[in-house]
């Protein structure tokens, strides 16, 4: 796999599904073999997205597709420089998802839908956020009183109610090896 890399521009894997789908912790074990095996690699998490470089963003229609550009920009000048770069974020609407695609050269970009039903994703949950938007406490949650809008085609379809973790990165690992 490496000398796929030495060879060639960088990757843009986009983990896309509903809160607490998985979407972090298989990406957090992807960029560790991936860090193990000694490639350059950064990874973004939404969560800690949005602490940082979209921390003055709300959660309307306009500023979830605001955070998703911002994120795709940071990973296009990345990959130009040959990193793997690991994107884990709702990303909720798939017109938003197609933009950033769009952003990236034939063969740089990965679309992974962490499929979960939002039952399995309540109950992963451990902050308790779906409870307080089904109490109206959070606004515009993904899954509940916003959409989530499934991927027509993406590259990797995980189903994490059927693969354990280590399956999921390895189905994400060959393809990698595909592209």
């Amino acid at each position: 796999m490496s000398a796929y890399f030495k060879e060639n521009k960088g990757l843009c894997v986009w983990f896309t599904g509903l809160p607490c789908a998985g979407k972090t912790t298989i990406s957090k074990r992807l960029y560790e073999v991936l860090v193990r095996e000694n490639f350059k690699v950064r990874l973004f998490d939404g969560d800690e997205v949005r602490k940082t470089i979209s921390k003055d963003l709300g959660f309307s229609r306009e500023d979830r597709r605001e955070n998703v550009l911002r994120v795709a920009k940071i990973a296009k000048d990345l990959v130009d420089q040959g990193y793997i770069v690991i994107c884990a974020l709702v990303s909720p609407y798939r017109k938003d998802r197609e933009e950033v695609r769009k952003m990236f050269e034939e063969g740089e970009f990965m679309e992974v839908f962490v499929d979960t039903s939002i039952e399995v994703c309540e109950k992963r949950d451990t902050r308790g956020l779906y409870k307080k938007a089904r109490l109206g406490l959070i606004k515009n949650f993904t899954g509940i009183d916003d959409p989530y809008e499934v991927p027509d085609k993406p590259d990797v379809h995980l189903k994490t109610e059927k693969e354990s973790i280590e399956e999921c990165v390895d189905r994400v690992l060959r393809r990698i090896i595909q592209k």
